[in-house]
């Protein structure tokens, strides 16, 4: 028993897909407990952790800082809705998803191209205008993109041997919409498991490396421009497959669902959850996801109008950003680790968050022990440019 235990967790890959398996257990084990519109809200927590997953490894694991990942949702979103427009000859679904993913990466690689250019507030600034460019397009292509009131999508039926694994397994039927909110949930089980894998790989590594010290990867051999266009093109791709989700799941694609509020809602995700760790961006994106209808709530119970009570909701998520900042600057994940690393019998104290050791697909957030060493996998990435540049300097 100790040696499996041993080969799984020496084993990123097999680590990874135990766990895949056992979240996707839970996913129907939830989705089957809960109501329709719990089931709209998990799907929407799906498609914003899917691109806060991906705007994680751009940030927190190669350093470029984008405001831009709405843009790429919307060509996901109206790729989705011009290929659902006639029924009957629809693609399956998968593929549709597949082809809008496509598509972002397509424009992600030109973006990132340009980015790789640039710098720190450089980049920020050009993801940015990226973000007000492109909805704006549905307005001067109105006939092909719907213009204002953008573009209604079609709620594909449930494929066949979906629907029958489903009901081996639960003994329901499974709605359309139950079945977009699935969708969602395995393809973000299937791209963290890619994430996770990518993060704790060589790519991640030299991604680290770029992130810590140009010069010193560049010494080290490693070509930065690449490293940039391709983490740059494989977040694009994420945001791609999450605008595509949103699209099914709101049956609208239209400029107004992809405002640069959202890209701004995505980097708080990221940020509150813990920059640099893909568990963050999931704890993240489910608290920007269910706190609006909590705190609408809470406002009516306690006699606000309506109106006012969703006016509230802002007022609540901003409080709670500044509170998580102020409390635990490395987000929610990393104030985690580090009351694990106090709790009794470990020794804890000061610096022993700084000392523990991490899970490689969160091994990259740059705030729990320092400028950018926090993570055991990042370590040997890092000293190695390092002792690339003190050679070269010999």
């Amino acid at each position: 028993m100790r040696s499996a235990v041993t080969t799984v967790r020496g084993n990123p890959l097999l680590r990874h897909l135990l766990l895949g398996l056992l979240a996707a257990a839970l996913v129907i084990l939830v989705m089957e407990s809960v109501d329709p519109f719990r089931q709209g809200q998990l799907a929407m927590m799906a498609y914003y952790a899917i691109a806060a997953g991906g705007l994680t490894i751009l940030t927190g694991l190669n350093g470029q800082l984008s405001l831009g990942h709405g843009a790429f949702m919307a060509i996901g979103a109206y790729t989705t809705a011009l290929l659902l427009q006639d029924r009957e000859g629809a693609l399956p679904t998968l593929l549709i998803i597949a082809l809008s993913a496509l598509a972002a990466t397509v424009i992600g690689a030109v973006v990132g191209v340009a980015a790789a250019r640039l710098h720190g507030p450089y980049i920020a600034g050009a993801t940015l205008a990226l973000a007000v460019a492109v909805p704006a397009l549905a307005l001067h292509f109105s006939e092909t993109l719907g213009g204002e009131q953008g573009l209604s999508v079609m709620v594909p039926e449930v494929p066949k041997l979906a629907d029958d694994a489903l009901y081996f397994l639960t003994g329901t039927e499974t709605t359309p919409s139950e079945w977009v909110a699935y969708s969602g949930w395995f393809l973000l089980i299937f791209v963290y498991i890619l994430l996770a894998n990518l993060s704790s790989s060589r790519v991640g590594r030299r991604w680290r490396a770029v992130r810590d010290d140009e010069v010193a990867a560049s010494l080290a051999g490693i070509n930065l421009g690449r490293d940039r266009v391709i983490a740059f093109v494989v977040s694009a791709a994420c945001a791609g497959i999450a605008g595509a989700l949103l699209a099914l799941a709101n049956r609208l694609a239209a400029p107004g669902s992809f405002s640069l509020t959202l890209s701004l809602t995505l980097l708080s995700a990221v940020v509150l959850g813990g920059l640099g760790s893909l568990t963050g961006a999931l704890l993240g994106s489910g608290l920007l996801a269910l706190l609006p209808n909590f705190a609408t709530n809470a406002g009516t119970s306690a006699g606000l109008t309506d109106i006012q009570a969703a006016q509230l909701a802002p007022l609540i998520i901003g409080l709670t950003t500044m509170l998580v900042i102020l409390l635990m600057p490395g987000g929610i994940v990393g104030g985690i680790r580090k009351l694990w690393a106090r709790r009794p019998g470990r020794g804890g104290g000061p610096g022993a968050a700084a000392d523990t050791p991490t899970v490689e697909a969160d091994s990259a957030h740059p705030q729990d022990t320092g400028k950018h060493s926090s993570a055991p996998g990042a370590a040997p990435a890092s000293r190695a440019p390092h002792t690339a540049h003190r050679n070269t300097h010999h």
